[in-house]
């Protein structure tokens, strides 16, 4: 499959200028929380570089929560989309689970890399905000139903005892280790890893985890994910 028609980071088309207006607003969000984290985004900022006002902004939202929250109810919408059509059987007919895997962990490790920001805000909302914590909850397990279902296609290739599970809990320790390295963005680590080595160590330990034995070298396969807006 050519780059041309690898899965983009779903998004639905603007609806109106109203909708424009209010996508650039959240555009702009995310590129300042990404640069300088929640605490420090200033709405003037923000409007600034969505090439609107501050009234313009306070017309949409009460505060800067009100807008992190929309962010995140987009990003969930949107995050969900794209698990859909990143986890369609249809898509990875004939595929291994570590060809699948070694394709789904890279994507993952980049929507971490390159909206920072924008998680670790979610996942320290998400300590003390409920609904936050709930639209997490039920976005991690919506992709963890689609990729079951679509790695049990698989299920001869897994020798864990409980392969439905091993799937699901493998796929919970990854989410973790990104959720902890959006947190502790920054700080020292006793391991340092680029997007590159996390991607193939996160990709190693899913797969052992499986009972699947990992390949000697990174798999050219043509199921390739990329991260973008859709066309």
């Amino acid at each position: 499959m050519s780059d041309q028609h690898a899965i983009q980071w779903v998004r639905p088309p603007l609806q109106s200028r109203s909708q424009e207006t209010l996508d650039r607003l959240l555009d702009a969000a995310e590129a300042v929380l990404a640069e300088k984290g929640f605490d420090q985004a200033t709405v003037a900022e923000i409007a600034s570089r969505a090439q609107s006002s501050v009234g313009a902004f306070y017309a949409r939202f009460h505060d800067k929560e009100s807008l992190l929250r929309l962010l995140h109810d987009r990003f969930c919408a949107e995050a969900m989309a794209t698990a859909d059509a990143a986890l369609d059987p249809h898509r990875w007919a004939g595929a291994t689970v570590s060809e699948i895997l070694h394709d789904l962990v890279p994507f993952l490790v980049r929507i971490y890399d390159e909206r920072r920001g924008l998680m670790r805000a979610f996942i320290v909302r998400s300590g003390h905000d409920e609904s936050f914590l709930e639209a997490g909850a039920k976005l991690g397990l919506h992709i963890a139903e689609r990729l079951e279902r679509l790695l049990l296609e698989c299920r001869r290739e897994i020798t864990h005892p409980d392969p439905a599970l091993a799937v699901r809990f493998g796929l919970r320790l990854a989410m973790h280790y990104l959720d902890q390295s959006a947190i502790f963005a920054g700080v020292p680590q006793f391991v340092q890893l680029d997007v590159e080595q996390l991607s193939a160590e996160l990709c190693r330990a899913y797969l052992s985890y499986l009972g699947i034995e990992p390949p000697h070298r990174r798999i050219n396969g043509h199921h390739r994910i990329a991260v973008g807006a859709s066309p």
